[in-house]
């Protein structure tokens, strides 16, 4: 028995002991990948919050490895999994509009007049995030703004794909807009918003309600980081932030080809920029350009790169990155010009940053009134930092005030 008992032990230690140098490993590399700039305020809490972000991806790819669950359903656990009590200045309900799940946040003090509804689509690259992953988010602008926030809780790639979680999107923010009497929200004043995919998903619906004369009119557009395009992965923002957390430059291209299709074996071409033919780059370079970003943010490294072709077999992959649903910065100027006022928050290092530079400047060339709002200090994913305990950001606060 006792020999049992100690080759049983012997096992376990070697076990531990090898799962912590298979996450030190993991760890070790991703930091070689990785840089913190040092216009970062608290560089020191970045890396702490990457770290637990590789380790749980580590975790769940062990636990998948040895066949207990996938490294995808581990990690949107672990996540999701902080459950907020009762608040005590809201009303906070699970609804679903149509076939999706929402989360409905009332301030409960009584309102002399209609207040402001806002559709809020989360962040998470199509991939992760939920209604759970952003509810202090969401907690904080209805108390703040004494608004009736609705949270959508889309359906999320590669298991639902595009356009799985537009059409959520859309038709939940279609049926909050014929039923917002049951809320007490004014049809004059409802505003869509979202973090990356969901400033994504927030400025695709924002373009589809553009036209609609059977709905109520969308008030403003947030849009928080926004990715809105999959040209061009080359732009000075992706060149300069390529290894700055929380978004690497080869993550953001890995996610959107998730919510593309489910298949990343083009990501290569991607990130190199041979998925577009030469011909529809130039169609749209007035739009997805390095010449439209102002000078001040190619100081930092910006390398001007050449255009190169693609393959027939390549771009049929990956052709329905033309669509504006799924990259809204390539709408036409006809939709974009009936667009409501919009606010739109970039980070100076986040490799989406010049993605929301280039919509700005789309939105104010076609008339429509925009509010921009740069962290100079910022990184992608900084406004879910504004109340995480000690591994909160200034800027994060910061961020979220001028949203509110």
């Amino acid at each position: 028995m006792a020999v049992v008992l100690t080759v049983l032990v012997l096992f376990l230690a070697g076990f531990v002991a090898g799962f912590i140098l298979l996450v030190m490993g993991a760890i070790n590399f991703d930091f070689s990948n990785s840089e913190i700039p040092p216009g970062v305020n608290q560089p020191a809490k970045l890396r702490i919050i990457h770290i637990i972000l590789i380790s749980t991806a580590v975790v769940g790819k062990i636990l998948e490895n040895i066949g207990i669950c996938t490294q995808l359903s581990f990690v949107r656990y672990m996540q999701g999994r902080k459950t907020l009590g009762v608040d005590p200045k809201l009303f906070i309900k699970d609804l679903w509009f149509e076939k999706v799940p929402v989360r409905i946040y009332q301030p409960k003090a009584p309102s002399a007049s209609q207040r402001r509804g806002v559709m809020f689509f989360h962040g998470g690259g199509w991939v992760f995030g939920s209604i759970e992953t952003h509810e202090k988010l969401c907690r904080s602008i209805a108390r703040g703004s004494d608004s009736v926030v609705v949270s959508v809780g889309y359906r999320l790639a590669p298991e639902h794909k595009y356009p799985a979680a537009y059409e959520d999107c859309l038709n939940a923010t279609q049926h909050f807009l014929q039923h917002l009497e049951h809320y007490g929200v004014d049809p004059a004043r409802v505003t869509v918003c979202g973090d990356s995919a969901g400033g994504n998903l927030a400025a695709a619906v924002s373009q589809t309600l553009a036209g609609r004369s059977d709905l109520p009119r969308l008030r403003a557009q947030i849009l928080l980081y926004p990715g809105l395009q999959a040209l061009d992965f080359n732009l000075p923002s992706y060149q300069q932030n390529r290894g700055v957390p929380l978004l690497f430059r080869e993550r953001a291209a890995f996610y959107v080809l998730q919510y593309l299709n489910g298949d990343a074996t083009n990501l290569e071409e991607v990130l190199e920029g041979s998925h577009i033919p030469i011909d529809i780059k130039l169609n749209y370079q007035k739009w997805v350009s390095p010449d439209n970003i102002p000078a001040k943010f190619k100081l930092r490294g910006y390398k001007p790169r050449v255009l190169l072709d693609c393959t027939t077999e390549v771009f049929e992959k990956v052709k329905r990155f033309c669509e504006p649903n799924l990259c809204p910065l390539l709408a036409e100027d006809s939709v974009v010009q009936q667009l409501p006022e919009s606010f739109i928050l970039t980070c100076e290092y986040d490799v989406l940053r010049d993605d929301g530079l280039l919509y700005k400047k789309r939105l104010e060339d076609n008339g429509v009134r925009v509010t921009w709002y740069h962290l100079e200090d910022g990184f992608h994913g900084i406004i879910n930092s504004f109340d995480s305990d000690w591994l909160s950001f200034p800027s994060g606060k910061r961020g979220l005030d001028n949203i509110i």
